[in-house]
């Protein structure tokens, strides 16, 4: 019979924990030589960059300093270049840093001994899985290891015949002792008996060879009582592992029973998923924690509503314009309010990607107005940060509550059904509501990034956009 080596399963977890802590030396080795080197490729370019940016940036001529700029950002390891003159005015922002941040490498650029501007460029962060990606030979080749040596430990370590039968010898010796002392006490009583009474010294003979063929009978079955009990121990295994497919079994009658009781239920919300999208409604309100907007004055809430309105609706000018939003239109000029503003697109066929169109125009909304927020505040002026929420018709007045009872800074929900869902599951990647508290929050999506592509057709708009306020602040 085999028998399986003692504390197997202990040893196994010090191998778990022994690989864990190699995985976990190994990320973070990795990712300081690989901080190192972004850090000094980093600078090697912002260095470059001013060189060849020098005579731009002294003119202050944004189209030069974009298309320098954007070829700098076409490295996988850059995210975002920030390019301002020598007043701290922002000349260009290039690049998709709201959807990936990094390390930020900044440096002054000078012409003689003049100060001409500054260049801040934005290097992406190497995730922990890219790296254990990038080291998977060593990583699967480690749990090998440990799985080998769990194996060998386990052939090993298995208690031999020589070893079970020291143990039955041991087991036999403290039988003996035990049964001794109580022999012995049982004879020290005889004797005092005997002492008393002859009758009971004449019984006392009888009585101890009686004690000693018990005691040869329990020493001869020692041995059985050894194999007795690892077998006892070995069937207790087997009844374990019975009792738990048992176990599994009834809950997995109990569960498909659960299951088909809420079956109704989920086809019922499967129905409602399953309209067609003609059209969206895109909704923007500020996130006013301390509700500033109401006390400002009209001579200042009036013209900043007005800028808001005029660059939303340049937003929606200039995004229907591309080629990837064929078919798309706006039914409504936007206007902003003090509860917000909202935009109805619509599809003028069956192939126009109206959803993706909603969720894009949201978010160019919310990258601009950060970029108008940050500029106001260094300014000293009042400025509001913003939410935006994108759903069909049917859920637009629930997209309103959940902006009002959810909704972040600069955040994005997505409320819209799987025909919606699947036109943008190509171009960006969603999560759903932790912990949700209503059906409309479990079903709502939050904005978690998008494709290169998306990123860049939403920056070059985004650019053309701001490009138009600078003429019209030129003109004016």
């Amino acid at each position: 019979m085999t028998y399986l080596a003692p504390r197997q399963g202990l040893f196994a977890i010090i191998l778990l924990v022994s690989f864990c802590l190699q995985t976990l030396l190994l990320v973070i080795s990795t990712d300081q030589q690989l901080s190192k080197s972004r850090a000094l490729k980093g600078e090697q370019m912002v260095a470059q960059l001013i060189d060849e940016a020098r005579l731009s940036l002294e003119n202050k001529d944004r189209v030069s300093l974009s298309v320098i700029a954007n070829r700098y950002t076409s490295e996988q390891d850059v995210t975002r270049i920030l390019i301002k003159d020598n007043t701290d005015e922002i000349l260009v922002p290039v690049g998709n840093a709201p959807m990936q941040q990094g390390d930020t490498i900044r440096q002054i650029a000078t012409n003689g001994d003049a100060v001409i501007g500054s260049v801040a460029l934005t290097l992406k962060d190497v995730s922990k899985g890219e790296i254990i990606t990038m080291q998977w030979p060593f990583v699967i080749g480690t749990m090998l290891l440990h799985l080998l040596l769990w194996l060998i430990y386990g052939y090993l370590a298995r208690p031999t015949k020589e070893q079970i039968s020291a143990l039955s010898r041991s087991i036999q010796e403290l039988y003996r002792e035990q049964y001794n002392q109580v022999d012995q006490r049982g004879y020290n009583r005889d004797l005092e008996r005997r002492t008393d009474t002859n009758s009971k010294a004449s019984s006392a003979a009888p009585e101890q060879a009686l004690t000693e063929d018990t005691t040869n009978t329990r020493t001869f079955n020692v041995h059985n009582e050894v194999n007795e009990y690892l077998r006892t121990q070995q069937n207790q295994g087997v009844n374990d592992e019975a009792s738990s497919l048992t176990a599994t079994t009834e809950d997995s009658v109990v569960g498909a029973a659960a299951t088909s009781d809420d079956q109704p239920s989920s086809h019922t919300a499967k129905l409602s998923a399953t309209r067609n999208v003609d059209s969206v409604r895109v909704q923007i309100v500020f996130h006013d924690e301390f509700n500033m907007l109401e006390r400002l004055a009209p001579a200042q809430r009036l013209p900043y509503l007005a800028l808001c309105t005029q660059l939303l609706n340049q937003a929606v000018t200039e995004l229907l314009k591309q080629p990837l939003l064929l078919g798309v239109s706006a039914t409504n000029e936007a206007r902003f309010e003090d509860d917000g503003a909202s935009v109805v697109l619509k599809a003028d066929n069956s192939h126009a990607k109206v959803a993706l169109a909603g969720v894009m125009l949201a978010k160019l909304y919310l990258m601009l107005n950060k970029i108008i927020h940050d500029k106001h505040i260094e300014l000293s002026r009042f400025a509001l940060p913003a939410k935006a929420g994108v759903s069909d018709e049917a859920q637009a007045e629930a997209m309103t509550h959940l902006l009002q009872s959810i909704g972040k800074k600069e955040q994005l929900l997505i409320l819209l059904p799987n025909a919606g869902l699947k036109q943008i599951s190509n171009h960006v990647q969603v999560h759903s509501i932790m912990r949700p508290t209503t059906v409309y929050e479990r079903e709502c999506a939050i904005f978690d990034g998008g494709n290169d592509s998306l990123i860049q057709r939403l920056a070059d708009v985004r650019n053309a956009v701001l490009m138009i306020e600078d003429d019209d602040e030129s003109s004016m």
